[in-house]
């Protein structure tokens, strides 16, 4: 099983980061693979809401020079994500949110029930607001929320201000140790014969009469 864990910092190795590698130490040590991809410096195009990725080549998106395709293509092949941001005007970074749009557009029923959660990094202010920014794009996929002893967030301005947020850090291990135990249970009732929902035709209404 695999985890890919998402930076939508432009500081590679920042607080944000620091707060995925928690993360991603306690998944290894549960025996989930895990791969950090560095999202935050990549100039993404925004979605036009073309359809191209419905219509003429489902799971992929419209724009091929930048790395939504490539990332689409190795995340079909994962198990579970989690998308690590920093707090930008009390909201996700703009990497990270353009970025998501078309990844969940594009990717569509690809991401159906692969548990997913969110790591944010502030210095003060801002989190749960952006905390609840990121995970309504799950919401909108069928994908099991995975949750920690807090929300998912962890304050400090340098990477070593944010190692001694201790409460932090442990909320990071625990959703670590929590999106491992999903995982796993996901894969025991597999195992057992327990199927995936059958989904609906989809059906849309529209609310202007």
């Amino acid at each position: 099983m695999k985890v890919l864990l998402f930076n939508g910092s432009a500081n590679e190795k920042g607080c944000t980061y620091t707060a995925l590698s928690e993360v991603a130490g306690a998944l290894e040590k549960e025996g989930i693979e895990t791969e950090i991809v560095q999202l935050g410096k990549a100039c993404f195009h925004t979605c036009t809401g073309c359809g191209y990725c419905g219509t003429q080549s489902p799971g992929r998106c419209v724009f091929d020079d930048d790395p939504v395709n490539a990332i689409l293509e190795k995340a079909e092949a994962a198990d579970a994500y989690i998308f690590g941001s920093p707090v930008h005007f009390a909201a996700a970074s703009g990497a990270i949110t353009t970025f998501l749009s078309r990844f969940f557009y594009a990717g569509g029923q690809m991401h159906a029930y692969k548990p997913g959660g969110v790591v944010l990094s502030c210095r003060r202010g801002g989190a749960t607001a952006a905390w609840e920014q990121l995970n309504k794009y799950f919401g909108i996929r069928s994908m099991p929320i995975v949750s920690s002893q807090y929300w998912n967030m962890v304050h400090g301005n340098t990477p070593d201000e944010v190692k001694q947020d201790l409460e932090g850090m442990q909320t990071m291990r625990t959703l670590g140790r929590n999106m491992a135990w999903m995982l796993k249970s996901l894969e025991a009732g597999k195992a057992a014969g327990i199927e995936r929902p059958k989904p609906e035709k989809g059906v849309q209404t529209n609310f202007i009469r």
